[in-house]
């Protein structure tokens, strides 16, 4: 599954790589303040897990789907 579409210029691509990372960043560092080190290792890796699989699921308006309509 494509990270980018077509219409995206360098800048936006930058962006939105840079946006998450620093999300991630900001999710990590909420994880080990609430859960400790180790929990909040761990609750890092669940919660981005589940994110990456969603995206993975998640059709992108700019992908067609195997359904035919007449």
């Amino acid at each position: 599954m494509a990270y980018f579409n077509n219409r995206q210029d360098g800048i936006d691509r930058a962006g939105k790589v840079l946006a998450d990372i620093l999300c991630g960043l900001l999710m990590l560092a909420f994880s080990i303040i609430f859960f400790g080190i180790a929990g909040g290792l761990f609750a890092f890796l669940v919660v981005e897990g589940v994110l990456m699989g969603v995206d993975y699921v998640v059709p992108k308006p700019d992908e067609t789907s195997g359904a035919v309509i007449r």
